[in-house]
């Protein structure tokens, strides 16, 4: 297996970002593009469409609230930027972009495809740059989105021929996101395995296969963390968090306080000796990132499991301050919630669960579209829009 070879001695090339001072209505669609949405602003009194973000309608002066509109466009104009003064886009010339014409309307400026030329049909999506700010990118229309673009590539993270590392692979999800993760092409794959170890592991055929590397590892103890990130070979280019710790109790009875204590130790101190340890190795890389599996149950607390949804809330809070400090490095921070899993955590859990396949699947997209928040199955699905809508009311709703 071959890895990237690099001079130890030469300088390393500084990865810069594109420049990051928006508006707040800028920043506003920068958060619903984060969750995959197209969203444009729309009048309220004379239901004018229109874009860039602005504080009030530029025709009436109305007050203007976001709606998802259809992506469908036509391409007007194509130009090719070949000098700028700007370090990130220096880096990236030439730059193609092109004026589009929105179905919902507004005539706007856009990234452009390779496959794009005047006149032509577009599908847009509203993107997030490496530093974290929406850009709208326009496709062929009808066709899946070209991971060999070079532009394309700027705006998500590609899987096939990286590094990733999966913290916990012998748990349900793990083994269905290196089974995932194998048959999307990815180069090589370190399979975090927590001790102790299992005899059954040494006849793994899943563990065994050539582009799979087994690790002793787990988020609690330090040392190992660390050992861990020594023994992966060549540059790292994507770190999974998929390490749980699920168990029943509430805060005032039937809470075993060691069982607590573990699971804190996993999801909130686990993942952060898992961030310092990985966070240098992935800034260095074109393109990085680093994506958590959480549960819907860190959105409201739950009093059948109240410790476990303290340490996904705590975790989740992490995971924002976390991807604030990597908005300069480059580096996506995603974050997949997810509800009850079909897997040995959630025995007693009856159905709607997500697949342990569907779920990897769903990770793999993320990284592929750029999507910085997913939501995974109906449970999941339903517990963000009732949080977005009025989460005072969910969490009251969440425990009756």
């Amino acid at each position: 297996m071959s890895h990237e070879k690099r001079d130890p001695l030469a300088r390393l090339k500084e990865r810069h970002v594109p420049p990051g001072m928006r508006s707040r209505a800028m920043q506003a669609m920068a958060a619903r593009a984060a969750m995959g949405r197209f969203v444009l602003q729309g009048c309220v009194d004379c239901g004018a469409v229109t874009y860039p973000p602005r504080d009030v309608c530029p025709r009436c002066w109305g007050e203007l609230r976001w709606a998802d509109h259809g992506r469908g466009a036509q391409v007007l104009s194509v130009t090719t930027i070949r000098v700028s003064t700007d370090l990130y886009f220096r880096g990236q010339l030439p730059w193609r972009m092109g004026t589009v014409a929105l179905d919902a309307g507004p005539v706007a400026l856009a990234h452009l495809h390779a496959g794009l030329t005047a006149g032509d049909q577009a599908e847009m999506r509203l993107m997030l740059d490496r530093g974290g700010n929406a850009a709208l990118f326009a496709l062929p229309a009808g066709k899946e989105p070209d991971m060999s673009d070079r532009q394309w590539r700027e705006f998500v993270v590609p899987v096939k021929g990286r590094t990733i590392l999966v913290s916990d692979a012998r748990g349900a999800i793990g083994r269905a996101l290196v089974q995932a993760l194998l048959a999307a092409g990815a180069g090589h794959i370190v399979a975090g395995l927590a001790p102790p170890a299992r005899i059954a592991d040494l006849s793994d055929s899943l563990l065994g296969m050539e582009r799979v590397q087994s690790v002793p590892l787990d988020l609690t103890d330090p040392v190992m963390v660390a050992e861990c990130m020594s023994k992966i070979p060549g540059p790292l280019d994507i770190v999974i968090n998929t390490a749980r710790l699920v168990r029943g109790g509430g805060v005032s009875a039937d809470g075993n306080l060691v069982e607590q204590r573990r699971m804190l130790d996993v999801a909130v101190l686990g993942l952060m000796r898992l961030v310092q340890a990985s966070a240098p190795l992935l800034q260095g890389r074109p393109s990085a990132a680093f994506v958590d599996i959480l549960s819907a149950q860190a959105l409201a607390g739950d009093a059948a499991f109240a410790g476990y949804a303290a340490g996904e809330a705590a975790r989740h809070a992490l995971l924002q301050s976390f991807r604030h400090e990597m908005r300069a490095t480059g580096v996506r921070v995603l974050s997949v919630f997810t509800g009850p899993s079909d897997d040995e955590d959630h025995q007693s859990v009856p159905p709607p669960k997500v697949a342990p396949a569907r779920l990897a699947r769903e990770i793999i997209t993320a990284l592929e579209t750029g999507r910085e928040v997913s939501c995974v199955g109906d449970v999941a699905v339903d517990a963000m829009d009732r949080w977005l809508a009025d989460p005072a009311l969910y969490t009251r709703e969440r425990n009756l």
